[in-house]
């Protein structure tokens, strides 16, 4: 990656610190760290490496020595996706048996993703004082229970970690941005022809269209309408390759939805949305115009990533500014903000 991986970023907070938020709830979390100056911020307390460049049994030896519980989960801080729920899942299976719990799929073990016993210690002491750094070493002088993720109900996402530009960008997905403007600014045309450019390049796309006045409706005699207004909570119409569920309340988290289909967007176009926070396209027609070139921002709640005008003047705002027929520079634009051009 060329930078530290624990602190990339994602929905504006770093990794590690979503780490420190999701496992906080068990009480004590230590960091291991070769150098506290990366992660002084995060005001959680520090086991700095006494061996370096050894790898990650002198973190495991440096914490297992810290810690004030029998127990410790340790796992990698470039996992985003580990959650309080799998910590307790995997510690479900402590028993007197065992010293390490290994979380374990077909093509993996994950010793960054397991619960130690301190018992195993001096095992690892030996280890590093013996030059041997290979945490399946531990694994063979130790009692090990393996716990197949496969007879969990944990999707293998759970131990996905971040190793490549790739693997990240793919955390970051879906890229979510808004094409906002007044209406009759060209919205749904802009969005239409980015469609197309996006799906050229090999993106799958969602799009959503927010109504501010909360008139949605399907059309008024259809038999899904009629339902609807019977009182049903929940209406779906189907055919043999696709179907529509009409839900009688509020949005919700609607991406989420939109990423638990069969085919999650890479890419989810929202038109409106004017006052959010996600990054946007602004729609400006011209000077004369309600939203006009004059003030293209007034009522447009940033970050933006470009001004799409019939009134091209570089001077008038930082924003990069492009004709609206400009739409593949509007769309290589958009590429550029998200760092995926």
């Amino acid at each position: 990656m060329g930078t530290n991986k624990a602190l990339l970023r994602i929905e504006n907070e770093s990794i590690i610190s979503r780490l420190g938020m999701e496992l906080g709830s068990f009480g004590e979390v230590l960091i291991s760290c070769a150098d506290k100056n990366d992660y002084e911020e995060l005001r959680l307390p520090l086991v700095v490496d006494e061996n370096r460049g050894i790898g990650p049994v002198e973190g495991i030896r440096r914490i297992l020595t810290e810690a004030s519980e029998e127990y410790v989960f340790i796992c990698a801080a470039d996992m985003p996706f580990v959650t309080a729920d799998l910590v307790r899942y995997i510690a479900s299976f402590i028993s007197s048996d065992y010293d390490c719990y290994v979380l374990a799929d077909e093509d993996h073990i994950h010793p960054l993703c397991a619960i130690y016993r301190r018992s195993v210690l001096p095992c690892v002491e030996r280890m590093v004082s013996e030059g041997r750094y290979r945490l399946r070493d531990l694994f063979r002088l130790v009692p090990v229970k393996y716990i197949d993720l496969a007879d969990s109900r944990f999707d293998k996402k759970v131990v996905r970690n971040i190793n490549t530009r790739e693997d990240y960008i793919e955390v970051l997905k879906p890229f979510v941005l808004c094409v906002s403007g007044y209406s009759d600014s060209g919205k749904t045309f802009l969005i239409e022809k980015l469609v197309n450019e996006f799906i050229g390049a090999g993106f799958k796309v969602g799009v959503c269209k927010h109504d501010g006045h909360d008139e949605y409706s399907d059309v008024p005699g259809s038999d899904t309408y009629r339902f609807a207004k019977a009182g049903a909570s929940v209406v779906s119409i189907f055919t043999n390759t696709r179907f529509t569920i009409h839900v009688n309340e509020p949005a919700g988290d609607i991406l989420r939805r939109m990423s638990d289909t069969a085919h999650p967007p890479d890419i989810v176009i929202i038109e409106g949305l004017k006052g959010s926070n996600y990054p946007k396209v602004v729609l400006s027609p011209g000077d004369g115009v309600r939203g006009s070139f004059s003030d293209p921002l007034s009522g447009i709640h940033g970050p933006y990533i470009c001004i799409a005008t019939d009134n091209i003047s570089l001077n008038k705002s930082d924003c990069p500014i492009y004709r609206r027929d400009d739409v593949r520079d509007i769309f290589l634009c958009i590429l550029r903000y998200f760092g995926i051009g």
